[in-house]
């Protein structure tokens, strides 16, 4: 078994991985300024998805222009997040070169569509694929792949900790090779129960106080996350943006099974106002003493723009961050310098501004106890800031371990 890296390799984002030249791992795309999309030139037989995150499913429909028809394989929450991800792109830079397909490709998508659950084995491209709850987001999965001489284990996106909408990951197949995931290799976080009391009693301040809560969260999962930790703790709030969407897709009956508990993310739904964005409703609802939860998670787009511009000049407002901020994102520049670029003009913030780590990734401590299940398997360090740092701290812990470069072909079986 031979595999080639297109993407996400000692990089995080455009995550690609093609196995004997015929069975495609993700294809996903780096939402930067300008986007990225994997390398190389690609003509897969099948390609299964791990999980629908835009950075490991964002250029999948761009694998069926001309004559090409791969089955595409995924889990049925995935499936939705995909079509609903593709949209969103469409709409933002169709037509530019910031967007890989067209409406025709997104078509045919859902005609090569084939869905699986967990523990289900099936066939793509000659191997045996089965994928394994990863904890991760709804749907999100580890990938085993059986080869006649091999099993690899492609671990995608995972976590080791429970969260509102998914329970971490427990799954332990049988591997040869494993191609782990390593995001946060470098960070060690209180535990969940922590952070959600820390950013409730936050949240409660601030409204006892008379101020306005605006929460920038990720469409998909962290937003979730937030109107569940709402319900839980009698706090209103209104919720704006994708994830208006993303709620209603993990709300439907085929990915229900997919969460850890749907009767808290319906009370968490039932608790939120949904935004149309119509009549100026946004500045309105920005003058109330409520909760915002809204897109964009690093503010460079979205309803944010309108909310955080409205409540920026008064301390007692707040801006409570609930992801990672990648450089160079207006939101890592407000909480380094207190001021961000919004619609292009620089605005000072003298609203409060709170991060906390709500990451659906494993921390060190959770990659190291997911990874000693596989000491004598050899690892393949992917998806980091730090692939080759990591790789060397697995080797002096006695691991077989190494990092790939972008588009190294490894020999498996070497």
């Amino acid at each position: 078994m031979e595999v080639e890296f297109l993407g996400g390799a000692r990089e995080i984002g455009r995550s690609a991985i093609l196995i004997d030249d015929r069975l495609l791992i993700d294809f996903g795309m780096d939402s930067g300024n300008p986007p990225s999309f994997p390398i190389g030139d690609v003509d897969p037989e099948a390609v299964v998805v791990s999980h629908g995150h835009l950075d490991h499913v964002g250029t999948v429909p761009a694998l069926l222009s001309g004559d090409a028809r791969p089955e595409v394989h995924w889990t049925p929450p995935t499936y939705d997040l995909a079509m609903v991800l593709a949209r969103d792109t469409l709409e933002l830079h169709g037509g530019t070169y910031d967007c890989p397909f067209t409406e025709t490709e997104l078509a045919r998508l859902t005609q090569v569509s084939r869905t699986h659950g967990y523990d289900e084995p099936f066939e793509a491209a000659g191997f045996e694929v089965t994928f394994y709850d990863a904890g991760h987001v709804p749907g999100s999965a580890h990938v085993l792949i059986a080869g006649d001489d091999t099993r690899l284990l492609y671990t995608g996106d995972y976590h080791t900790e429970d969260q509102r909408l998914v329970a971490g990951t427990t799954a332990r197949p049988d591997a040869d090779v494993v191609i782990t995931e390593s995001t946060y290799a470098d960070t060690t976080r209180p535990p969940r129960a922590e952070i959600e009391r820390a950013f409730v009693e936050s949240l409660q301040t601030t409204i006892w106080e008379g101020g306005t809560v605006v929460v920038p969260a990720f469409a998909i999962g962290r937003t979730q996350e937030v109107l569940c930790l709402c319900a839980r703790h009698d706090l209103e709030c209104y919720v704006d943006g994708m994830g208006q969407r993303v709620t209603e897709l993990f709300l439907r009956e085929q990915n229900r099974p997919f969460l850890r508990d749907a009767a808290e993310l319906r009370r968490g739904k039932g608790n939120a106002r949904f935004v149309d964005g119509r009549d100026g409703q946004r500045k309105r609802i920005a003058e109330q003493n409520t909760v915002i939860v809204t897109t964009s998670g690093m503010l460079h787009g979205g309803p944010a723009m309108t909310y955080v511009p409205a409540i920026r000049s008064h301390p007692a407002n707040k801006i409570a961050m609930t992801g990672y901020q990648v450089e160079g994102t207006p939101g890592r520049d407000l909480l380094e310098t207190g001021s961000a670029e919004i619609d292009g003009r620089v605005m000072p913030v003298s609203a409060q501004v709170e991060q906390y780590d709500f990451s659906a990734h494993a921390d060190r401590e959770g990659l190291l106890a997911f990874l000693d299940s596989y000491r004598d398997s050899r690892v393949l360090v992917v998806h980091g800031d730090r692939c080759e740092t990591f790789a060397e701290e697995l080797r002096a812990e006695g691991f077989d371990a190494s990092a790939p470069a972008l588009g190294e072909r490894v020999d498996l079986e070497a």
